[in-house]
């Protein structure tokens, strides 16, 4: 039976992520950089002074909405995951150092996708029956489409479901299972033969946490997200830079295997990857896989900002896709380059690669730490997707289904303690491509709003100074 699923699906996901797929999502970033005269670089900057000012400024938000700093930390729950640690191990795995570049790449071009989607997700938004802000994909393609193009949202949302699971569940749990078993194998706290037993356990205490946070309500994700976000993310960084600086001698060559690995993969990995659109492919895959930039999910969170600027609250993607992919993923790729570990070029890899980063500077005793740091990292992502699967399920059907999807969804962390990573990778792959396939379709479509809004945006903030 899973033999027959993998066939399936690796079909699928060669047709999703082949070179129509490339040059679609490749193609709109540069198309929406193009229309907005490269917004990401031009505005760099007060994009940067617009969010981390937001950042620190604490406030109360109105009934059924989240402040703009709880959004940017529920969408960067989302993103800021395992794409961050085992994507970029299977991505240097598989496509090899090179990877590393396509990711900045999409990276570059997908700040301004994700500015486009928050700004329309913000500008389209309704309120649902319970007095809560909802938007994204879904409803900037039916309220600025019409409903001509309502099929399109439909099928976004139903790719939005069968996504959740995989993407924003099951993967997740099977990366805090590999950060735990390490641990516990490392000092020898348990034997190997009982950790089946300890997994099925995690799984049950993750779904139970899981349903008491998303039963909570859009307010206590909000609350969690924006306590959970910054500490993890901080741990992760600072573990990161410690390895750098300790191998700092090695940084000059990893950054030449990365830029040259790019063009000439099999000049770096002695022939094992010698394939440059394999190279180009893991990279934006596992990028997008990261950031979300194309999926148009982060601007579901972004909906439920208490704000009437949609321009404002879109700087707040161009800086998710920085700090997610540039800063976190990039430091990922180091840790793995810089510290001399073997990688088997060509295989399967996952969070492994990156704990072994770590132990292989700090010693067995840094796996606590890393395995606390993934877990905070998969566990956000697990909250954030539990959000966007609500809102895409409600959309299909109505709020009643919200209770029995986020109980279902709770359960699937069960099985993703328990079943093989490979397997579900690459499904969580196929799931995302397919997911952006009626977003880069709006986006295009809406383009010209985007324009608008921009311009209208600076033309009062020209005024104001």
């Amino acid at each position: 039976m899973l033999h027959t699923i993998e066939t399936i699906n690796d079909a699928v996901n060669n047709f999703v992520w082949g070179v129509p797929a490339m040059i679609c999502i490749i193609g709109v970033g540069l198309y929406l950089s193009l229309r907005t005269h490269f917004l990401q670089i031009r505005k760099f900057s007060y994009a940067m002074k617009t969010t981390i000012g937001r950042v620190f400024r604490k406030r109360e938000a109105s009934d059924g909405a989240l402040t703009p700093f709880q959004a940017v930390c529920t969408a960067l729950a989302a993103t800021v995951g395992t794409g961050n640690i085992a994507g970029v191990a299977g991505a240097i795995a598989i496509g090899g150092p090179g990877a590393v570049f396509w990711m900045w790449v999409s990276a570059l071009l997908g700040m301004c996708t994700k500015f486009s989607e928050v700004t329309l997700a913000v500008h389209f938004r309704e309120k649902n029956k319970q007095g809560e802000l909802v938007g994204g994909p879904m409803y900037y393609i039916k309220n600025g489409l019409g409903k001509h193009w309502q099929w399109l949202a439909v099928l976004f949302s139903v790719f939005g479901v069968l996504t959740v699971f995989g993407t924003g569940n099951a993967t997740q749990v099977n990366t805090i299972i590999t950060a735990i078993d390490s641990a516990l194998l490392n000092f020898q706290i348990l034997p190997e033969s009982s950790l089946s037993t300890c997994n099925l356990i995690i799984g049950i205490v993750i779904a139970l946490l899981v349903a008491m946070i998303l039963l909570g309500g859009i307010k206590r994700i909000g609350r969690v997200t924006e306590k959970l976000v910054p500490f993890m993310a901080l741990i992760y960084i600072v573990l990161a830079l410690g390895v750098v600086l300790f191998n700092i001698k090695n940084v000059p060559h990893v950054f030449y295997s990365i830029l040259c690995g790019a063009f000439n993969p099999s000049a770096i990995t002695g022939g094992v990857v010698g394939s440059f659109f394999m190279s180009m492919k893991k990279g934006v895959s596992r990028g997008i896989f990261s950031n979300e930039a194309g999926l148009g999910t982060g601007s579901i969170a972004h909906a439920c900002a208490d704000t009437n600027k949609p321009v404002k609250q879109g700087f707040f993607g161009i800086f998710e896709v920085f700090a997610d992919t540039i800063v976190i993923c990039t430091l990922t790729a180091l840790v793995i380059l810089c510290s001399d570990i073997p990688i088997n070029y060509g295989e399967a890899a996952g969070a492994e690669l990156t704990i072994r980063g770590f132990t292989s500077t700090y010693g067995n005793w840094v796996s606590i730490f890393t395995a606390v740091a993934m877990c905070c990292f998969a566990f956000s992502t697990i909250i954030g997707w539990g959000l966007y699967g609500v809102r895409c399920i409600e959309f299909l059907f109505s709020s009643k289904v919200i209770k029995p999807f986020m109980l279902v969804y709770s359960l699937v962390a069960i099985l993703g303690a328990t079943i093989d990573l490979g397997l579900l990778w690459s499904i969580a792959d196929t799931f995302n491509g397919l997911m952006s396939i009626p977003n880069l379709i709006a986006l295009f479509l809406l383009s010209g709003t985007v324009v608008k809004l921009v311009k209208e945006y600076f033309e009062t903030e020209g005024k104001k100074s």
